[in-house]
């Protein structure tokens, strides 16, 4: 199916065709005419098949129409976002396909100096990209006027709830009007989201591709079983590789990436980190230097899982195996993107296999064991960093095993009661 054929404005198809996009994807092919008709929408899809274009595509058709009719005024369009990363992403992407309209964005998030932000939201801008937080904190102070809002996006919606969102999204969207498009995207559509689309969409047409929790088909997916103290050395090992050459690494904690980071530097790989305790500055530094070619590695935390895209990542390797399914599924979603193939790769030791094994039941999929040919799985290593403490043990995984215990205990039989004898007074 051709661009054409969604009844996008001259403009928008100019721009897809610059960035060299073929042909839509399969949830942009189902969810650009409902969206484009004006109808809330619920859009499901495995991350990296290109939902992002599937609402910024319709919302820049409408603006323009706006635009032509001379009635383009004030904020028309709103997107929340789970991240500050995400939200960068999504502006960069609207002024992308938006290069020949006349169409100002500005976004809103927090860890940097808001009076840039303000001033770009009081020069008056078409379309917000925010994190709920920060615009939180601006409609609070009257900063913000959405009386003319048309469209409300929540992209990762599913991600936006995990990180306990709802309250600032509730808050949010009391305060837009009534009459509008509302489109919903996720990964995933757990109870939670599917309340939350009941609340807070009219009549949604509603729009699946694939299965839910599922990996992208076009993502390779094996694991190697190591000890814990020898996946640094395993690492290390596959890097080596030719075909590693650009390297999405997920840690759990972010002392292990610290550590992690500093391990590889040591070993002369171009290596640079991302997690929560960096600054805005720092975050996007090493985002871009590992969009640009400039490290070989980027080691992160699960916040970079959701929705980030970054071209022509090869590998994505979990280094510490993730604790639940979604995160897993998202995780090596960075690779694989818009029908590319990818490879992840996970390194488990074996106190981790039963979370390996709750995964390959949640996807309904074995996933292929390797072994490294002449990696010596019986060494002893040092640690990472020479004094380094070790590394904290992740709370959400000690909660899993604990619950795990309980399930498989037998219930105890409730204790008889005892009822001592009345003593002989004679």
């Amino acid at each position: 199916m051709p661009f054409s054929k969604f009844g996008l404005g001259e403009g928008i198809l100019r721009a897809i065709k610059k960035v060299g996009y073929a042909r839509p994807t399969p949830v942009q092919t189902a969810a650009i005419p409902k969206a484009m008709e004006g109808k809330d929408l619920i859009a499901i899809a495995q991350t990296g098949t290109g939902k992002t274009a599937a609402f910024v595509w319709p919302m820049l058709h409408r603006l323009s129409q706006r635009k032509a009719e001379n009635k383009l005024h004030g904020t028309k369009a709103l997107i929340l976002a789970p991240t500050r990363e995400l939200a960068v992403q999504i502006v960069e992407n609207i002024e992308s396909y938006g290069r020949h309209l006349t169409i100002r964005v500005a976004a809103i998030y927090g860890g940097v100096d808001e009076a840039s932000q303000l001033r770009a939201v009081r020069k008056g801008v078409h379309i917000i990209v925010a994190t709920p937080g920060r615009l939180i904190d601006f409609i609070g102070r009257h900063k913000t006027d959405f009386g003319n809002l048309e469209i409300l996006v929540l992209d990762e919606a599913d991600r936006m709830l995990h990180m306990g969102f709802l309250p600032d999204i509730e808050t949010i969207v009391e305060t837009l009007p009534k009459r509008r498009q509302t489109l919903m995207f996720s990964a995933t559509f757990p109870r939670e989201v599917e309340s939350l689309a009941k609340r807070f969409l009219y009549q949604p047409q509603r729009v699946q591709v694939g299965k839910r929790d599922n990996p992208a088909e076009t993502v390779k997916q094996s694991v190697y079983e190591v000890p814990p103290h020898l996946k640094a050395a395993m690492l290390q090992e596959l890097l080596k590789s030719e075909k590693f050459r650009r390297v999405l690494v997920f840690v759990r904690m972010k002392d292990g990436a610290n550590r992690l980071t500093e391990f590889l530097k040591n070993e002369g790989v171009k290596v640079s980190r991302l997690h929560s305790s960096r600054s805005q500055e720092q975050r996007l530094k090493a985002l871009q230097d590992f969009k640009d070619g400039n490290i070989h590695v980027l080691v992160a935390t699960d916040i970079v899982a959701r929705g980030i895209d970054i071209e022509g990542v090869s590998h994505v390797v979990n280094y510490d195996f993730p604790v639940n399914t979604e995160d897993y599924v998202h995780r090596i979603g960075r690779t694989g993107r818009a029908e590319h193939e990818g490879e992840a790769i996970s390194l488990v030791p074996k106190g981790d296999l039963n979370l390996l094994g709750i995964l390959e039941m949640a996807i309904g999929q074995r996933i292929e064991r390797k072994r490294l040919r002449n990696f010596n799985y019986h060494a002893k290593s040092q640690p990472l960093e020479a004094g380094a403490p070790p590394a904290k043990r992740d709370w959400r995984k000690r909660t899993r095993e604990m619950d795990a215990k309980k399930t498989a205990m037998p219930a105890r039989r409730p204790a008889k009661k005892f009822s001592p004898k009345p003593k002989n007074r004679d």
